[in-house]
């Protein structure tokens, strides 16, 4: 059978392979607990693990170094080299300035963080010809989201709220995923669902599930935050490519989904 690396089993990565997993596939996954892409020989005893022709989810970020950030990907390539496709998770922030977003949209990149971001994706190109960009935007479900920092009280609301912000349920960016993998669509592609909104909004919509007065506006964010964007994102292009359809369409779905699995969490401790 096909073999799948998860390249950083984290909160996508992590239910990426639960999902071929239970679909009977053979998943090898890797976390910064056991694979440290900066020593060389972590990454030579991955590599011989890994089959010729393993099909690849690379979702390790930039990595923090001093005060600047560095790629793993040429570290990784080794590994990747050995694969018959990889599918990338980027970040809409490669997309700058751009207020509007959708396939036919180049990136952008305005931060050192953000063209390192680009790098990164043409590197992963370069060593494999079957490679596609899938580039996220903001990442929401159990555990993560305005619910969440609303909850611990470290929630703000940046400027008068009007910003719009796009996002996507950790379950539907994990089928895309899947998808991906076990198709050959290549390319570069923004991955949202069908309902961005202004940072207000969600704010008031998450107050109100978790009982909470939604925060004063605070501020300014600086221009290097991708929260000040001010970013739509139209991702419709990549599921109709992947025949996938979203089970979370808006947040307005997906955050009340996302409270009732920590609740089944909790109450089954």
């Amino acid at each position: 059978m096909q073999t799948f690396l998860i390249l950083g089993a984290g909160y996508t990565g992590g239910r990426v392979a639960r999902l071929l997993g239970s679909a009977g596939h053979p998943v090898i996954a890797t976390h910064r607990t056991s694979l440290s892409v900066t020593d060389a020989e972590s990454v030579e005893r991955l590599a011989e693990r890994v089959p010729e022709g393993v099909r690849i989810l690379h979702s390790i970020p930039v990595l923090k170094n001093g005060h600047s950030h560095e790629g793993p990907t040429p570290l990784l390539a080794p590994v990747l080299r050995k694969a018959r496709r990889i599918v990338y998770l980027s970040t809409t922030g490669v997309y700058g300035e751009h207020h509007f977003v959708d396939e036919w949209t180049p990136a952008a990149p305005r931060t050192p963080r953000e063209l390192l971001r680009v790098d990164e994706e043409l590197a992963v190109a370069g060593l494999c010809s079957n490679v596609l960009i899938l580039r996220p935007a903001a990442i929401y479900g159990p555990r993560r989201g305005v619910h969440v920092s609303l909850r611990n009280g470290s929630h703000k609301v940046w400027g008068d709220g009007s910003n719009y912000i796009s996002r996507i349920h950790v379950d539907d960016l994990s089928a895309l995923c899947v998808a991906a993998l076990e198709q050959d669509l290549t390319g570069a592609f923004p991955v949202a669902d069908e309902h961005p909104c202004t940072s207000w909004e969600i704010t008031e919509f998450c107050a109100a599930l978790v009982g909470v007065d939604p925060p004063a506006p605070s501020g300014i964010l600086p221009t290097s935050d991708t929260r000040s964007a001010n970013r739509r994102v139209d991702g419709s292009a990549v599921r109709q490519a992947l025949r996938v359809s979203l089970r979370y369409p808006s947040y307005r779905q997906g955050v009340p989904a996302a409270i009732a699995e920590e609740e089944s969490c909790l109450s089954a401790e």
